[in-house]
């Protein structure tokens, strides 16, 4: 169970969508309010979730909540703070999961005092299966970070890192499910290419990175070591793999990261 009974949600997009998902799925017994300007999409959070307290107020949500997680665009964040200045107090816990911005511009925006926690999750968390990373303000404790922790993890794992890191979490697990996609995508065409039917392709792919991905976590044992378990002298995965270096895959893979760190690093003003 949560350490708290009530938590308010300002904006109701996906991950907001996925995070509740998370918080029904395991039964935590804690109540949800969730603020949405859209009327087509609060019909459709009504839809979905009878037990959810769905209203049109920003403010209204943040005045009931305890714990407050701020899920609306990042471009949106400025105009949202200064309107729940006077409803987001010390003695609530602000949890945002808007890209690219950090903790000291939206304590900037509240009041002296006031608990900020910065996440950065995944699509994945969608079904379950997200990455988020987590990192405190200057007011927060210890135990407003586990409960962070503990939210986040409903909706797969999560990790407490400095905020200095968290261009690098974007980079990485933000912006990596995209990675992932057009590698399986790549892996279905060569399958075609082959003679392989398109949704046999396809299938086999997606089971092959997800089987791969829960041996790393599951076995706890080194990318490299159940690499070596598959390559055997002279055969066909050591000639593939050659092919993959031939070709930079892990170069690429690193410079993408790259890439999208260097992004984050812009949009954030740095």
């Amino acid at each position: 169970m949560l350490n708290v009974r009530k938590i308010a949600f300002i904006g109701g997009g996906n991950m907001a969508e996925a995070i509740m998902r998370g918080l029904m799925r395991e039964e935590v017994g804690v109540g949800i309010c969730v603020a949405e300007i859209n009327n087509k999409r609060r019909e459709e959070l009504t839809a979905k979730f009878p037990n959810v307290r769905v209203v049109e107020s920003a403010v209204e949500a943040a005045n009931w909540g305890e714990v407050i997680i701020m899920a609306v665009k990042p471009q949106h964040a400025a105009g949202v703070l200064d309107l729940l200045e006077q409803a987001i107090t010390p003695e609530k816990l602000l949890i945002s999961i808007m890209a690219g911005i950090p903790t000291s511009k939206i304590e900037e925006n509240l009041a002296p005092g006031s608990r900020v926690i910065r996440t950065m999750p995944n699509t994945p968390a969608l079904i379950g299966a997200g990455a988020t990373a987590i990192c405190a303000g200057r007011k927060t404790s210890s135990s407003d970070l586990d409960l962070a922790r503990q939210i986040f993890t409903l909706t797969g794992s999560a990790v407490c890192v400095e905020e200095k890191m968290m261009d690098a979490v974007t980079g990485l697990s933000g912006s990596g499910p995209a990675y992932v996609f057009t590698f399986i995508e790549a892996l279905a065409d060569a399958g075609v290419k082959n003679g392989l039917p398109r949704d046999v392709a396809a299938q086999l792919a997606a089971q092959t990175v997800l089987g791969a991905a829960r041996m790393v976590v599951e076995t706890g044992e080194h990318p490299t070591l159940l690499k070596e378990k598959v390559t055997s002298p002279g055969g066909t995965t050591i000639a593939g793999l050659h092919a993959l270096e031939i070709g930079g895959f892990r170069g690429v893979a690193m410079n993408a990261v790259d890439a999208a760190c260097s992004r984050s690093k812009e949009l954030a003003g740095k």
